[in-house]
Parts: C-alpha cells; structure tokens; sequence
C-alpha cells in the first residue's frame, strides 16, 4: 500500500499529511505534534452531478472541523474518488496569528496533494 507524506511550516505551526489509498479510496490524515482525532469529513464525489458532498463529524470540544471539511472538499473534487481526512492539531494557548498560519499550512498541504501525492 503506497503511502504519501508531506509536512509544511516550523515550530509550533507545523503540521502534516500522511495519505494512503484503501482501494481506490483515500484516507488522509493532518496533524501536527500533539495528534489526536479531532475531526472526521468523508468526502464523496458525484459524477451525475460533477460536485462533491462532504459530512462531518467533530469530538466534543475540538475545532478541526473546519481543516477535515475543506481537505476532504478539495481532494475529493479533485480526484473524484470518496475520501476520508481525519483531522487532529492541538496547541496550548493557541494565538489568532497561529491559528491563520496553521489554516495556510493545511490549506498548502491539500494543494500539495492534489497536485503531487494523489498520483501516488
């Protein structure tokens, strides 16, 4: 089973994809140290109506909702194939400036994927 990685950013803003496929389906996992399960998107692709539909869950108390979702909407528009991203950042006393530089990160990291890794 082929497996992908790829991390973007330094210190406390660091994170990271690590995707394989299950079939022909992807899981993708983005993290940073202090990994955990945050949050679950599937992402599955209709080719009748050429959009992909995304359903999230989140634990109680976390906020990685919005990372899943739109990893999950990207890769799966993109590759047309059902997706699963499990999304699990945490940081103590997390500043507004960290939480915006973690969101490009993550943002960067899909792309990056989308681009390269997909193909794997």
């Amino acid at each position: 089973m082929a497996r992908y990685e790829i991390t973007r950013g330094e210190g406390r803003t660091k994170v990271s994809l690590t995707a394989h496929y299950i079939g022909s389906d992807l899981v993708v996992y983005i993290y940073n140290q202090n990994a955990h399960i945050g949050a679950v998107a599937i992402g599955e692709y209709d080719h009748k109506e050429k959009r992909a539909s995304i359903s999230v869950i989140t634990r109680l108390g976390h906020r990685d909702d919005a990372v899943a979702h739109k990893a999950a909407y990207l890769i799966s528009k993109s590759t047309k194939k059902p997706v699963c991203v499990i999304a699990g950042i945490h940081l103590e006393n997390i500043t507004e400036a960290e939480i915006t530089q973690i969101l490009e990160n993550t943002s960067h990291l899909a792309d990056e994927f989308i681009s390269r890794g997909c193909k794997m």
